[in-house]
C-alpha cells in the first residue's frame, strides 16, 4: 500500500471510530444540560440523544430533551436514539419512545415538568399510587412541549 493510501484509510478509520453512537452514562455534577446550560445534579432524571453523526446531547430533564428538539427540527429525524433515566433506577438510561410516563405535581423534576419515565409498569404503578398522577406517552410529551 502507497504511504498516502495507508494514511488516508488511517483518518478515514479515525474518523468513524470517532463518531460513536453508544450511549455514553450522565455524569452528574459535571455534564451541563444542552439547552438550558444547567448541570445535571438529580439521578432520577435526566435525558440523551445522540445524532446518526455521533454527537451526544445530554439534558437534565426529559423537557429539555424536547424543547431542544422542537429547537432544531433538523434532529427531529436525524437521531440515533433518544433516552431517558428510569425514574425507579436513578441514571440508568432507557429508550424514551418505549418507557412509561406519569405526570404529577408530586414529581419533582429540574424544569417543572414534573414528569418521570419508567422502564415497567409494575415501578410505574408503583410510585403512581402515592402521586396519584395522570399516565402519559411519549407522544403526549412531544406534542405537550411543541
Amino acid at each position: 500500500m502507497k504511504p498516502f493510501a495507508a494514511i488516508l484509510l488511517g483518518v478515514i478509520i479515525i474518523q468513524f471510530s470517532s463518531c460513536s453512537s453508544e450511549p455514553q452514562p450522565l455524569v452528574y455534577g459535571k455534564d451541563v444540560c444542552q439547552f438550558c446550560k444547567m448541570t445535571l445534579r438529580d439521578k432520577k432524571f435526566g435525558a440523551e440523544l445522540s445524532t446518526k453523526e455521533g454527537k451526544t446531547y445530554k439534558f437534565d430533564d426529559i423537557g429539555c430533551l424536547e424543547r431542544f428538539l422542537n429547537s432544531n427540527a433538523r434532529l427531529r429525524m436525524d437521531y440515533s436514539y433518544q433516552l431517558v433515566v428510569d425514574y425507579a433506577h436513578p441514571g440508568e438510561l432507557i429508550n424514551a419512545a418505549e418507557a412509561l410516563y406519569i405526570q404529577s405535581p408530586a414529581v419533582k423534576s429540574p424544569m417543572q415538568g414534573n414528569i418521570a419515565a419508567f422502564n415497567t409498569k409494575k415501578e410505574r404503578d408503583s410510585f403512581n399510587n402515592d402521586w396519584h398522577g395522570k399516565q402519559i406517552s411519549w407522544d403526549d410529551i412531544v406534542k405537550e412541549l411543541k
